[in-house]
Formats: structure tokens, sequence, C-alpha cells
């Protein structure tokens, strides 16, 4: 099949679009208020956009009524949030965050969620995610929409703090199998991430392969041993 979006019909009961793209990362973010009100919501346009040093970014589509989202509003505003790592024992959690509660409502509140206290700002974190980006408002880049729910505010912000708890580690290594992180998948499908392979690149330099791993000490050391 063929079909251009926005101009023709792709004549299927379900747009494939989003189904294409997949598995997609879960931004679960944080942030706060101007005046100190707490928000949580799931964004499944998420990834990182480097690593030396860290940022990250989420897509945020406007509302139903052409209005941007609290989490656009509150990072911008305050010049933070802080990402949260969406697992399977969190699930139910994250689904319920993503409902359109009024503004000012506390999602922690609303599932049940218990916070912790981030190190850089007062942001609050959920405290069950075993892995945590407290990050930094770097800049909005907003893209025009053919409906008012299609404009989106791509929000980047830059990694300043990373929390990860021990459980989760093994040998040295955040382990895939202790996280089980879901990622977004095609309609209202989600997928869960139990088991990984490795590919490594044939041939890479010592240097690129650190890259690849996003490993910025090692390729310091490197230049440095030149």
């Amino acid at each position: 099949m063929y079909y251009r979006p926005g101009i023709d019909d792709h004549g299927l009961s379900r747009d494939p679009f989003k189904a294409c793209v997949v598995p997609r990362p879960i931004g679960w973010i944080s942030t706060l208020t101007k005046d100190g009100h707490a928000n949580l919501a799931p964004y499944s346009q998420f990834n990182n956009l480097t690593f030396d040093p860290p940022y990250v970014m989420f897509s945020s589509n406007q509302t139903e009524d052409g209005t941007r989202k609290d989490t656009v509003i509150n990072a911008e505003s305050t010049g933070r949030f802080v990402w949260n790592l969406a697992t399977w024992d969190l699930r139910n959690e994250v689904n319920t965050t993503a409902e359109q509660f009024p503004h000012g409502i506390d999602e922690f509140k609303q599932a049940g969620l218990e916070k912790e206290k981030g190190r850089l700002s007062d942001v609050p974190m959920v405290k069950r995610s075993p892995v945590k980006f407290e990050c930094k408002y770097h800049s909005t880049i907003r893209l025009p929409g053919d409906s008012p729910m299609g404009t989106v505010d791509v929000v980047i912000g830059r990694v300043e703090a990373v929390h990860i708890a021990d459980e989760v580690l093994t040998e040295g290594r955040l382990d895939i199998g202790k996280t089980m992180p879901i990622a977004r998948c095609g309609y209202y499908e989600y997928a869960v991430i139990r088991e990984t392979f490795e590919m490594v690149i044939p041939g890479g330099s010592t240097r690129l392969l650190a890259g690849l791993e996003g490993n910025a000490r090692k390729i310091a050391e490197e230049g440095a041993s030149k």
C-alpha cells in the first residue's frame, strides 16, 4: 500500500503511522507549577539526543481544545523537569497518570505514587521508579499541525543528575531484566522488554565503540592518551 498522510485515505480501519515507529520509550515526566503543584504525565514520543553532555527530549501534542499541556508550561516556567523510567511493575500507575485531569490535580496522588525529593530541585520523582533523570530545561521547538492536537511542543532538557537503584545493577551494568521497561507500540498496545541481545559493529575503533556506548569518560581518556 501507499498513501500520503493528510492527503490520501490509507483505507485501513486504523491509522498505521504510530504503529510503524515502534517500540517507543516512554517519557514519564514530572514537573512543578510555579506555585508548587506537582504534575506527572507519560509521553510516548521521548528519547535521548546525545550523551556528552546528555540531553533528552519529549514531544507533547496539544489538548483537545488546542491548549498546551501542563508539563510543557511547567518545564518552561520553572526550568526543570524529571524523567522517570516507566516499568512493567508501574504500568497501571503510568496509565492512570495519562488521564487528562484538571489543572492543579496531583497525578502522584491520583495514582497512589509516593514522591521522592530530587537532589537539584524541588521537582518530585517517582520513588518506585528505578531510574530517574533530573533535567534542566533547554529549549522548545514548536511544530505546527494540521489540527490543534497535531501542533506539538518538542521540549529539550539537559540531564544534570542520574538516579539508579542499586537493585537493578548487575556487575556494573544497568540490568534490563530487572528494570523491565515498557514501551509504546501502535494503537493501544505496549511492549515490555525482558530480553536483549548484543551486536558490536565490526572493525570499530575503541573511541567509536565508546561513543556508541555513550561512555564519555572513555572517550576523554582515549583523547588524553594521544
